[in-house]
């Protein structure tokens, strides 16, 4: 009797799960198929709030899943979360159009750092699907003009920003799609990187759980399920996570059981290399992974930088940097009055003064980082010099968050995730409220999250410390 009874509250906890996880799915894909960001950015702000809290409520009730079925559930989720950006266009970012726009310009023999899209040298490579005539369209307010039409492309007078690997991604997609597919390819490309990041998460984990022991899974459940994935990485194929795939691959290698060996080591500052030249986020995670092997580490991962720069700096006629400085410049990271950057700084300290305690800040966690980190958990330092990197410079666009919700995964500490959330925020609800100051509300709930949970765990830690302090002077006067 009593067998059965708890065959059934388990059969009953994993079934609670998988409703809530299919609510989750639902939502995301009612929440892709809206469109609203332009014509209602406020009730699509209460689509995405939706599918943030089912996902915190599937997050927590996976824990009492048992253990057999925890892994199995984490990737069918994953799938199925997936799986719902693929239902319609992009939805709230024109970026994977100059994906697109660079690959076909790779297929044409051109270096895409040599032309701006406006540029007249490349009117023969245009689409009409990319660059459109008809007066209607182009009245649309995410559609800019050029010579007499429009373009999709955002930014279509200034140079590609992408590094090499990210533009190598994009000329395999247009040699080997069809043409008719337009970005469904690249989309396609997202889920399966996001897939592939769930299995590589899972195999770390299993091999060296979050919390030091092999076997601890739900946590993969951050990156699996969370609603940025389907949105950011698939629905827009966001290039992002390609470089988080090759980034938690690279920490794969750098950890583990085994005693790390050369080819290892180097084999995982490759994989980091490899991601830093998709997006040059994946820089962050270096210092804490330079407590092993760092010169090994550090020289692969540099040369990996290096060699995929180099075929495209021989073929290009302009700088392979492209737009990069005009981009920092643009968002506002060298004015810190502009544009939502700084702005929990911006509270309590001049403008003038955001920058530079900013680059303190981020120096001294650094330094704890190459310091005090675990060499065995080096997302554990990853996630603290990101996670703060963010609170402090307040980015306003929420797919930058990918490599964050990974690093959290691995990590475990959920608490980080609202980071993720308030760049969500930030970008989707702004324009719904445009005199709310929504960047800094969103980022300072989220630092609170942070420090709250972060003093609650080292209490809790402090705690457990005496009761095993006092059980051992307990055995001894015994």
């Amino acid at each position: 009797m009593r067998r059965c009874e708890a065959r059934g509250v388990t059969h009953g906890r994993t079934a609670c799960t998988a409703a809530l996880l299919a609510a989750l799915t639902v939502v995301l894909a009612l929440t892709v198929l809206r469109d609203g960001y332009a014509t209602d950015p406020g009730g699509l702000s209460w689509w995405y709030a939706a599918a943030w809290l089912l996902f915190a409520a599937a997050a927590r009730s996976l824990r009492r899943v048992p253990v057999r079925h925890q892994a199995a559930l984490i990737v069918a989720g994953g799938i199925a979360v997936a799986a719902t950006g693929l239902l319609a266009p992009p939805r709230t970012s024109t970026d994977a159009y100059r994906y697109a726009w660079d690959g076909r310009v790779q297929a044409a023999g051109i270096s895409p750092y040599d032309h701006a899209p406006a540029d007249r040298e490349l009117a023969g490579l245009r689409d009409r699907w990319l660059f459109p005539t008809d007066p209607a369209q182009c009245a649309l307010a995410d559609h800019a003009p050029v010579d007499g039409g429009c373009t999709l492309l955002n930014r279509p007078s200034v140079h590609t920003i992408y590094p090499p690997v990210a533009e190598a991604y994009y000329l395999v997609v247009d040699e080997i799609a069809p043409g008719s597919a337009r970005l469904k390819p690249l989309q396609t490309g997202g889920a399966l990187f996001a897939v592939g990041t769930t299995l590589c998460l899972l195999r770390i984990v299993r091999r060296r759980g979050p919390d030091g022991a092999a076997g601890s899974v739900p946590p993969v459940a951050y990156w699996a399920w969370c609603p940025a994935v389907p949105l950011e990485a698939v629905n827009n194929a966001h290039v992002d996570v390609l470089a988080v795939l090759l980034t938690v691959a690279g920490l794969g290698a750098l950890t583990g059981r085994a005693a790390l060996g050369r080819l290892r080591a180097a084999m995982g500052g490759a994989l980091i290399g490899a991601g830093v030249a998709v997006k040059l986020l994946p820089a962050v995670v270096l210092p804490a992974v330079l407590r092993r092997r760092p010169v090994t580490v550090l020289l692969s991962t540099v040369g990996t930088i290096a060699l995929s720069y180099l075929p495209y700096a021989l073929a290009s006629h302009s700088s392979v940097f492209g737009y990069l400085g005009g981009y920092t410049e643009e968002e506002g990271y060298d004015d810190p009055s502009a544009r939502g950057r700084f702005a929990l700084l911006r509270l309590v300290l001049p403008d003038s003064w955001s920058l530079p305690v900013t680059l303190a800040a981020l120096l001294a966690v650094t330094a704890y980082v190459l310091r005090r980190g675990n060499p065995e958990r080096p997302w554990s330092g990853a996630l603290l010099l990101l996670g703060w990197s963010f609170l402090l410079l307040t980015p306003g666009y929420s797919w930058y968050a990918l490599l964050l919700i990974a690093l959290v995964a691995l990590d475990g500490r959920w608490e980080w995730l609202t980071v993720a959330a308030a760049g969500a925020a930030a970008y989707v609800t702004t324009p719904a409220v445009p005199d709310f100051p929504v960047p800094t509300t969103a980022y300072g709930v989220a630092a609170g999250a942070v420090l709250a949970a972060s003093a609650l765990r080292r209490r809790r830690k402090g705690q457990d410390a005496g009761r095993s302090e006092a059980l051992s002077q307990a055995r001894v006067n015994v």
